[in-house]
């Protein structure tokens, strides 16, 4: 495997990436890995390569740049935790295009990437932000996947279940039983957005599982069979699509 921690250059400045794809047989087709709340960490990058075993060139960014090139959520105590929100909140619809347009970029730059074949994957507070991506790219984005994704119904305007309708692309919505930021009411709004809007996707409810549980290292609430069961649709999602 080759790894590389490279700084792509966007309109608010230097974002921080992991990159990783498989040391023979390029070029990869790509996929954006957009983190989780509690931030760009070595349990992701293991996720990252995990997906990059089997074919990818993964772009895993640090969409906290703007505020800092390090940070992420080592206690869950409660002014850990106001710290880690306060992060979260400074993300929306604009950073988010901003940031993956400077992804696009750096991948058409990439000799091992296949830039005709991309697609992304979200987890927890950025299951909103590959539906943004996938509505403002869809000529870029093949592919999305949202791992229990938080506030995708929201007054908002740009809230995902009033903009899904702009998404073409197949997309795939993994919603844990449990969960406080997707209640099931939530969910079913969602879903009705999608069937309204035509768009191709699954969305299916992962039994007992709680928000979270595809990090092997969120103690008591992992899920080993329901974190494999969302690899095996991943994987499934973007062979089909991607080709790897």
């Amino acid at each position: 495997m080759i790894e590389q921690h490279i700084d792509i250059p966007t309109a608010d400045g230097a974002m921080n990436t992991f990159i990783v794809h498989p040391d023979e047989g390029g070029p990869f087709p790509v996929l954006l890995f957009y983190m989780d709340a509690p931030g760009k960490r070595e349990e992701l990058h293991d996720m990252a390569r995990r997906l990059a075993a089997v074919g990818y060139l993964v772009v895993l960014p640090n969409l906290y740049y703007r505020r800092s090139r390090d940070y992420w959520l080592q206690e869950r105590t409660e002014p850990a935790m106001a710290v880690m929100f306060g992060h979260m909140r400074s993300l929306d619809r604009a950073s988010t295009l901003c940031d993956t347009a400077a992804m696009l970029a750096c991948v058409d730059a990439q000799p091992q990437a296949d830039r005709s074949r991309i697609g992304a994957v979200g987890y927890c507070m950025s299951g909103p932000f590959v539906v943004w991506a996938a509505g403002e790219f869809p000529d870029r984005l093949r592919c999305i996947a949202s791992v229990y994704g938080a506030n995708m119904v929201t007054e908002q305007p740009d809230s995902p279940h009033r903009v899904v309708d702009q998404v073409k692309c197949e997309s795939y919505f993994a919603c844990a039983e449990i969960d406080r930021w997707a209640l099931p009411a939530d969910v079913s709004t969602l879903q009705q957005a999608l069937l309204d809007g035509g768009v191709p996707h699954r969305l299916e409810w992962y039994p007992k599982a709680q928000h979270g549980f595809a990090f092997p290292q969120r103690v008591g609430i992992y899920d080993k069979p329901s974190a494999e069961r969302h690899w095996v649709r991943l994987f499934s999602l973007f062979k089909r699509q991607l080709g790897a």
